[in-house]
């Protein structure tokens, strides 16, 4: 397109400096629409090379282009019924983008987002039936060691006990370990154990995890040592401590939920106080 330009006038645009430039000098035009040089403002990282700044300038024309030919033609073509709901939708979404803005900096202000345990306890405690678990959830500890470790006897042991001396002297070991993991109180899905021990799945889950057991497991080049500490099946009631984080941000988006409906509320009550707004009869 004629209007584009060629590279040469590209380089004159990026390389001309601020004193020199003039902020009404178009670069482009499409039928009465002008794309000035200062609409290029900041849309040049700084240390670009010149070739990609020629290309990011050139793309840029090209996508302002490509939308006032668009708009130009969709003004022509489309019918006045349907250009006037399009402008309605427009002005309510900026409506509802305000709104929305201004609404979100009000509740940032006001709202209390200190959620107390007893709150989140009594919630579970009331609606805990409806807290299922999708999968199995499991708590469990694991060393995944090369086949052969001559530490193995040692680590066996520490690894069974697993009192606070052994936990440390683990933890100083664990450069030995092809993988590991210690904190098996905190409740994990499933997927996650078939991720991090890639002999369990579907279908053998049961054989390897269960509240309570131990074992070793073997294969050509590794050996896992696995305790698993506890285990609720799928659609079973998840305990607190899993879902609490949950709970947590149902309880604070309720909290901004009220907040926003009293705010609502008085700006209403405001405006018809003020005289500022009425119904006519």
């Amino acid at each position: 397109m004629k209007y584009f330009g060629c590279s040469i006038f590209l380089l004159l645009v990026l390389s001309c400096s601020k004193e020199n430039t003039n902020k009404e000098k178009a670069i482009a035009r499409v039928n009465d629409s002008y794309l000035y040089q200062n609409d290029l403002e900041n849309l040049i990282p700084s240390g670009t090379p010149k070739k990609d700044s020629i290309a990011l300038v050139k793309d840029f024309i090209n996508r302002w282009a490509m939308q006032q030919l668009l708009m130009n033609n969709a003004t022509k073509n489309i019918s006045k019924s349907k250009q006037t709901e399009l402008d309605e939708l427009i002005n309510q979404y900026k409506i509802d983008l305000y709104s929305k803005a201004y609404l979100e900096q009000l509740v940032v202000t006001k709202v209390d987002t200190l959620i107390t345990k007893e709150e989140i306890e009594n919630y579970y405690t009331l609606n805990k039936n409806n807290f299922k678990a999708n999968n199995p959830l499991v708590k469990l500890r694991y060393i995944n060691l090369v086949k052969g470790n001559n530490k193995l006897k040692s680590i066996s042991a520490k690894f069974s006990s697993f009192k606070e001396k052994d936990k440390k002297e683990l933890k100083n070991l664990a450069i030995q370990f092809k993988d590991y993991a210690f904190n098996d109180s905190v409740w994990v899905d499933i997927e996650q154990v078939y991720e991090r021990l890639p002999f369990v799945n579907q279908d053998n889950f049961s054989k390897y995890i269960d509240a309570g057991i131990s074992y070793q497991y073997v294969d050509a080049t590794s050996v896992w040592l696995v305790k698993v500490k506890n285990m609720i099946p799928k659609n079973n009631i998840v305990p607190l401590d899993y879902i609490a984080p949950t709970i947590k941000q149902i309880l604070l988006n309720k909290r901004k939920t009220d907040l926003i409906n009293k705010i609502q509320t008085e700006i209403t009550n405001d405006a018809i106080k003020d005289n500022d707004f009425e119904i006519f009869k």
